[in-house]
């Protein structure tokens, strides 16, 4: 069913259940996972109007750190995923890795906003739903341990 399983982490809540779904997903099918963290950089970020390069600096160490602890809970379940640090957009960042890597499912926490958020900003799954070429899984299912460390 899925060859190719891009999982997009980015350290929250949300992040860690979408982590735990996607990682049963590739157990289940046997697909590869590429596992995706992204620093945002939008023109409106204050990191992209040239402040301070040692806060990128930081906030990529930041990142990198996220990146390194899904590695090893991914590694943990049995799973071997490669790991990718990006810079820019979400949505096009995820875009663009999951066409570069084939993927065929893209799987994203699904963070609730409220109605005036919405209205305000497109969220990024909205914009993944338009954006991508392959399925789009917003993950919000508990996977308890016992399903992810069995034997067999």
């Amino acid at each position: 069913m899925y060859a190719k399983i891009l999982l997009c982490f980015d350290g929250s809540r949300e992040g860690r259940l979408a982590l735990r779904e996607g990682a049963r997903l590739a157990q289940i099918t046997g697909a590869g996972v590429i596992l995706l963290a992204v620093v945002e950089t939008r023109a409106g970020n204050a990191l992209a109007q040239g402040a301070d390069a040692g806060a990128l600096a930081h906030q990529q160490a930041d990142f990198q750190n996220i990146l390194d602890e899904g590695h090893q809970r991914l590694s943990a379940m049995g799973l071997e995923p490669e790991a990718r640090l990006e810079f820019g957009d979400p949505v096009a960042k995820i875009t663009s890795v999951a066409t570069e890597t084939g993927a065929d499912l893209v799987v994203v926490g699904h963070h609730q906003q409220g109605i005036w958020t919405r209205w305000i900003s497109r969220s990024v799954a909205a914009g993944l739903g338009d954006a991508l070429g392959c399925s789009l899984l917003l993950a919000q299912k508990v996977v308890e341990d016992s399903e992810l460390f069995h034997n067999g």
